[in-house]
């Protein structure tokens, strides 16, 4: 793909949890709290309908700002985040009626051990952060929490991405994005190869935008 491209930064960094790192996603999702929900998340909400009670997790949760669209939408909502200080930000950031259906879980995604079943799954920009020697643990997990039926929304990096080299996390070619999916209805998968911007600066992204559904009678 030609042309510039701008995305975000993801919500916290899983992998190297110094603090550097904690200072850096700290001031990072400071910065976050004027933007709109992300489009990924506004087509799955579109696809997966109102909540009406049913249970989403949103998986690098930073400050809440996807958080509070899934409890408008009115799911019960699982927000997951390795900063400490995570509970504090996302009440901050949702409104007070809904935060009886918001549980929060300050952990890293390598600490992740358990996940409630849930009919919509999203990870902002996090995924990508993960260990490589745990991406497959916690990919194989989150696929076992989806219900029959339910929604997966993620964003992946790709082997071009120019993070790739310069900090640690996961960057997969599309064949390895391909067999993550697999035996998932594929509704959306977009590739993004390009020059663009993102809160530390220039880079270049190799973005893979995916939205799969679990087959009804899987």
């Amino acid at each position: 793909m030609s042309g510039r491209y701008q995305a975000d930064c993801p919500a916290g960094n899983f992998f190297s949890v110094t603090s550097y790192a904690r200072a850096h996603w700290t001031e990072y999702n400071d910065a976050q709290q004027t933007r709109e929900v992300r489009p990924l998340l506004r087509e799955a909400l579109a696809l997966a309908g109102p909540g009406a009670g049913r249970t989403a997790i949103d998986l690098g949760c930073g400050l809440g700002r996807e958080t509070d669209a899934l409890l408008r939408a009115g799911y019960l909502v699982h927000a997951v985040d390795m900063a400490p200080d995570t509970a504090e930000k996302v009440r901050a950031h949702t409104r007070a009626e809904d935060q009886q259906r918001l549980t929060v879980h300050a952990v890293p995604f390598g600490l992740v051990r358990a996940l409630p079943h849930a009919h919509l799954v999203y990870a902002g920009y996090s995924l990508p952060y993960a260990d490589p020697a745990e991406l497959p643990r916690l990919w194989a997990l989150v696929r076992r929490t989806l219900r029959p039926g339910g929604w997966l929304a993620v964003n992946l990096f790709g082997e071009h991405d120019s993070y790739r080299g310069q900090q640690p996390g996961s960057y997969l070619t599309g064949r390895q994005i391909e067999e993550l999916f697999d035996g998932l209805e594929v509704v959306r998968l977009d590739e993004q190869d390009a020059d663009g911007d993102s809160f530390r600066g220039p880079k270049h992204w190799h973005l893979f935008d995916v939205i799969a559904r679990r087959p009804l009678g899987s």
